[in-house]
């Protein structure tokens, strides 16, 4: 370690290395180590930095240092200076004493088996190593994964959720039934708003604020009065999108500090009479509120966006309304006032849309061969310092209504014609650009189609994450199309699934090229995090266990706790509870087992002795609440169920526990552990 500061801290020069990093320069003593780019002296200088950070977790450091060693590892020596070679060659030797050094041992866990059909099934060299988060459908589960495929985290919640991000601080922000709600890293509740009908997307903004997509409704009289042609409105009436930016305040709700609607900006050439009338092509900055993929049904359902992002250089918001087939994107610097109308904020526009791409018909241009996006998912800036900063990726589904479905799915890049705070368009003519920047699909482009849900983000290394919802498959794909990870989610339905099995097909899709199966382990997105994400340093990212070995470690546990190896239950109760010592985990036994006990609740309160090891928020209550659902951990067998719970790193005086069902607690046991 000491040489390798004395080589950084040396006058050298070190040669430019085509590895898709920076181009090195040359440097003297005097000068600041370069820690930036793809250079021999800018990995020793990150891998030191993470070695010598001794307040992240020592998971966090590995999986840092990890990417930079084999990156050096990959460098040409033969031609490099000699200076360069003496310091790989000393980066090496600290490399392969990376585990012993920090205490871990990742060779231990690697994936297990050849036939591998769940959970991590792929993973190559050029893999960016960082975490990924995802979620089943409707689930109260929210798992955290290595980049090995082991749960570092997993957030059991009391309600359900489709949809979860991770945020600076280690709490999770997730959608749940029509409410905004921000979970901390034990699942407990933190805040929460319920007073919009929040759908599909939200986001922390740079300022604190939360940002809404929400639902809005119109009645059929509305509609028409607003020029909507009646033919197309049903007597539901029809739903719209609007926005809304929230500081929050205390526990529970907030202040609405900005508003964007829809509802604001549109345009008609049906009714003369009507507000709103004008030439459609005209006013591309305006939305045709006779614009719709189908019939009245489909009209209810009029905008259906499904993804916000928000851009803070340009203060600008962007929108995926897939039932138009576009990405929109509007001036957040307006007022809520001026957002009303079409004056005002930087772009002088007010809440007019400043760039709209995807499907020129639309908004009066072009045809159905112009049409770019079908149905697609998660519309987004790429994030300044990755590869192909300030351009937009997109989830291009390949879906839409019968006479337009492309199907197959692609991942679009495209770049947007960005002119200060507007956007460049010939006059009568259609946004550009023409084609994306660069695009992911398979070869045979019908071997890729997820209709719905899904998303993609880039990665720093240049590959890209990539969710195939229907399918529950998580994958990173290169530049040039490799598939280097891949994770299928080792679920169907309720039940995990061990290796060997496959997630049961829910739905089979007819298309021209063949059948395509929506399975039961769907997700809506996955998120990766790099191992310096801010989030991660406020969680204890210690493997676990690979989810699909879940059953085998309920196995163990049951028949340990069989045989005696725990010794005598804990307490007399409705379920036998052991003390699993060396693991730290209690086990819960029950012996016959109904699927009543699969749907109720356990409540688990742990004691420290020293009420100094309690986070803050629990100190006054006296004690750690680690309840959970037993549905989240379940296994039934023919003759019993078993689910296991953790209990906290410091020492547990004893602990309170029980059961609840619908008609109240159903038992307690309060229990001395002696520590």
């Amino acid at each position: 370690m000491a040489a390798i500061a004395v080589l950084i801290g040396g006058a050298w020069h070190t040669p430019a290395y085509a590895d898709g990093g920076a181009s090195a320069r040359s440097q003297d003593a005097t000068t600041a180590p370069d820690d930036s780019g793809a250079t021999p002296q800018a990995y020793a200088q990150r891998i030191l930095r993470a070695l010598n950070d001794a307040h992240a977790n020592n998971w966090v450091r590995y999986w840092q240092v990890r990417a930079d060693c084999d990156a050096a590892a990959a460098m040409d020596r033969e031609g490099a200076a000699p200076m360069d070679r003496a310091l790989l060659g000393l980066t090496g030797m600290v490399c392969a004493r990376l585990d012993a050094r920090l205490g871990v041992n990742p060779d231990a866990h690697m994936p297990r088996g050849e036939e591998r059909t769940v959970g991590l099934v792929a993973s190559e060299p050029g893999a960016a190593a960082g975490y990924t988060l995802f979620m089943r459908r409707s689930d109260n589960d929210v798992f955290l994964l290595d980049p090995l495929g082991r749960v570092a985290h997993a957030w059991h919640l009391d309600v359900s959720t489709d949809h979860a991000k991770l945020l600076d601080n280690g709490n999770l922000l997730a959608d749940v039934e029509d409410s905004a709600i921000e979970f901390d890293p034990r699942g407990d509740i933190v805040w929460q708003y319920a007073g919009a009908y929040v759908h599909h997307d939200f986001l922390k903004m740079p300022n604190g604020n939360v940002l809404l997509l929400v639902a809005g409704h119109k009645t059929r009289e509305q509609a028409i009065a607003a020029g909507a042609n009646p033919e197309l409105v049903s007597e539901h009436g029809m739903k719209y999108d609007y926005l809304i930016e929230v500081r929050p305040s205390g526990a529970s709700g907030g202040d609405v500090v900005w508003e964007w609607s829809a509802w604001d900006h549109l345009v008609q050439d049906f009714d003369p009479n009507k507000p709103n009338y004008g030439a459609i092509a005209e006013h591309p900055e305006r939305i045709d509120i006779n614009f719709t993929w189908g019939n009245a049904s489909g009209f209810q359902d009029w905008t259906h966006a499904n993804a916000i992002d928000y851009n803070p250089e340009l203060d600008q918001i962007m929108l995926s309304p897939r039932n138009f087939s576009e990405l929109w994107i509007i001036d957040h610097s307006a007022t809520t006032q001026e957002a009303r109308g079409h004056t005002g904020g930087n772009s002088g526009m007010g809440g007019g849309l400043l760039y709209r791409w995807g499907n020129p018909r639309a908004y009066g241009h072009g045809t159905a061969e112009d049409q770019r996006l079908f149905w697609q998912h998660q519309t987004h800036w790429i994030a300044p310092s990755l590869p192909g900063a300030g351009n937009i990726l997109v989830f291009n589904n390949g879906n839409e209504f019968s006479d337009y479905r492309r199907y197959y799915s692609s991942i679009d890049e495209i770049v947007p014609p960005v002119d200060g705070y507007r956007y460049r368009r010939d006059e009568y003519a259609a946004y550009p650009p023409d084609e994306p920047e660069w695009t992911y699909a398979p070869e045979t482009r019908s071997d890729f189609y997820a209709p719905f849900l899904s998303g993609a983000q880039r990665l720093p290394n240049g590959n890209t994450l990539i969710a195939d919802g229907p399918k529950g498959t998580i994958f990173q794909a290169t530049r040039d199309g490799r598939i280097v990870w891949k994770y299928v989610v080792p679920f169907s339905g309720r039940l995990n699934l061990r290796q060997g099995e496959r997630p049961q097909v829910q739905r089979t899709l007819q298309t021209p090229y063949g059948e395509v199966d929506r399975l039961a382990n769907s997700v809506y997105r996955a998120y990766w995090y790099p191992p310096d994400h801010p989030g991660l340093q406020a969680l204890d990212l210690t493997p676990g266990a690979y989810i699909e070995d879940f059953h085998e470690i309920y196995d163990r546990a049951r028949n340990a706790a069989i045989a005696g190896a725990f010794g005598d239950p804990l307490a007399n109760s409705d379920f036998d509870i052991y003390l699993d010592k060396d693991n730290r985990k209690l086990i819960y036994i029950k012996r016959p087992c109904s699927a009543e006990d699969a749907r109720t609740r356990f409540f688990l309160h742990a004691i420290p002795a020293d009420a100094s090891d309690l986070p803050a928020n629990r100190r006054e209550r006296g004690f750690d609440n680690l309840d959970f659902k037993f549905n989240a951990i379940v296994k039934i067998p023919a003759d019993g169920c078993v689910t296991i719970a953790s209990l906290p790193r410091y020492s547990v005086e004893r602990i309170r526990t029980g059961q609840f069902t619908g008609e109240g607690q159903a038992w307690r046991a309060d229990v001395e552990l002696g520590e």
